[in-house]
């Protein structure tokens, strides 16, 4: 079954309907669901989906070949290989002629590696025969440094040849729900708390198991998918994947800022930054500015691990490595248990985020926000802050995952500390999420001022126009 999705099938669509050259770059990290949206975009479509392999050139030509052979009908024929790629492009646009026609050239990194020419090749057979025909190709790969620098790039042969590019990125919550409907709503956020939107992973999630029961076979067993995961992807991803997995670690550990995660790691500023920049691109980490501060200007950023598996797993894994693979991974995540409810306070806030997001696309919020971020200083923190261009209207917000919330308390003190960002309240609005139910005073309060929205767990599976 196909999930999620919804907007890049739509672009794809635009695409194969203008009936004219088109050139997609698409890509994202592994296990991120690029063939799985390719292949379900091409399945009642003319297509050669060609998925390159990790091989030398000679292969990777001779299974193109094949493919092109089968899909003109000329597969039966015996024809040898053809000789180089050029004279396959050229094959093809003699083939294609005016038919509306998609060449998924998936892996395209893996190709483009073995053969150091090839981008030249195919910028020449799009200059000189495939801008004339009625050809859809999508570049597709996995290693994002590859399509973003030689594909994209301006130094590469092919740049200015795309006519739309498209980062594949995880599944927020929603969509990261819609895969796990037999399950309630607190488990399908605790699961996306700790497992994250990598639909792939979300699909080793066994259904007939609990949340906690998932967890353990998961994470907390020398076999289980996820236990040597986060270390795998980076070693795959990335040539130095172990400076990359120390910066990672030292963010995990408290080290949220360039000179501390620099120290911690032994290396210069400088090389950090880069390592710091490709984690960002991955969509591992993210770095944040206290709502208000210019990124361009400021100093005062902080790193945080953005992705939730490995937010998890560095948080309760990585450290205890011995301890699991001497057979007591059950035994420590059951002394996990207790704390869990603390540790997913912090993916709930990006949750809420993307709550907000999904509103304020659907124009169904006070007012269309086109700034946001958390807001903090050394006495006082707000965990959203939305505002529109000028600034001149707010939305303040709290969220907390807890079972005891004492909601009037936490809803006064956010309108408190909003006065230390706007100090009239006539322009702002405020919102707070909660996992627990609100209690009587604090809907009381809310109806009274009028200006606020208490959002609970339920509120986040239902967005206005759903059915």
């Amino acid at each position: 079954m196909f999930f999620g999705r919804k907007k890049e099938l739509e672009t794809l669509e635009k695409l194969y309907k203008k009936h004219s050259f088109e050139l997609l770059v698409l890509y994202g990290r592994r296990r991120i669901g690029k063939t799985t949206l390719l292949s379900h975009f091409i399945q009642d479509k003319p297509a050669i989906f060609f998925s390159a392999q990790e091989a030398n050139d000679k292969i990777n030509l001779q299974i193109f070949s094949e493919l092109l052979y089968q899909f003109f009908g000329l597969g039966n024929t015996g024809l040898p290989a053809f000789a180089d790629w050029n004279s396959a492009f050229y094959f093809l646009a003699e083939k294609a002629h005016n038919r509306r026609l998609i060449l998924v050239f998936d892996e395209f990194p893996y190709a483009a590696g073995a053969n150091k020419g090839l981008k030249s090749i195919l910028q020449n057979a799009i200059d000189h025969k495939f801008i004339k025909l009625n050809l859809f190709i999508i570049l597709s790969g996995s290693h994002i440094g590859f399509m973003e620098n030689e594909v994209l790039g301006s130094k590469s042969p092919l740049f200015g040849r795309r006519t739309a590019q498209m980062k594949l990125n995880s599944f927020d919550y929603a969509d990261a729900a819609d895969m796990l409907s037999k399950y309630n709503n607190e488990d399908k956020i605790r699961l996306y708390s700790c497992i994250g939107g990598t639909p792939y992973y979300l699909s080793r999630i066994d259904k007939q198991l609990s949340f906690e029961k998932n967890l353990e076979e998961l994470f907390f067993e020398p076999s289980g998918y996820l236990y040597e995961e986060p270390l795998m992807l980076l070693k795959q991803e990335l040539r130095e994947g172990a400076m990359y997995h120390s910066i990672i670690s030292a963010i995990a550990l408290g080290a949220t800022k360039l000179n501390d995660i620099a120290l911690r790691t032994g290396e210069e500023r400088s090389k950090t930054i880069k390592y710091l920049d490709t984690l960002i691109s991955l969509n591992i980490l993210h770095k944040e500015f206290s709502f208000g501060e210019n990124p361009e200007k400021s100093r005062k950023g902080i790193y945080r691990i953005r992705d939730n598996c490995y937010r998890f797993w560095y948080r309760y894994v990585f450290m205890n490595k011995t301890v699991i693979e001497q057979g007591a991974g059950k035994a420590l995540f059951k002394s996990f248990l207790p704390e869990l409810n603390s540790y997913i306070g912090g993916p709930f806030e990006e949750i809420c985020m993307q709550y907000m997001v999904r509103l304020n696309n659907l124009l169904a919020l006070p007012f269309v926000f086109t700034q946001f971020g958390r807001w903090w200083r050394p006495n006082a923190e707000i965990d959203m802050v939305f505002s529109d261009t000028s600034r001149k209207q707010f939305i303040f917000a709290e969220c907390k995952w807890r079972n005891d919330l004492k909601d009037t308390a936490a809803l006064l003190n956010l309108v408190e500390n909003s006065k230390l960002l706007n100090p009239t309240t006539d322009n702002a609005f405020f919102y707070l999420f909660s996992k627990a139910t609100f209690s009587k005073s604090c809907e009381s309060l809310a109806n009274k001022m009028g200006n606020v929205s208490l959002i609970s767990l339920n509120d986040f599976f239902y967005m206005p126009g759903d059915s």
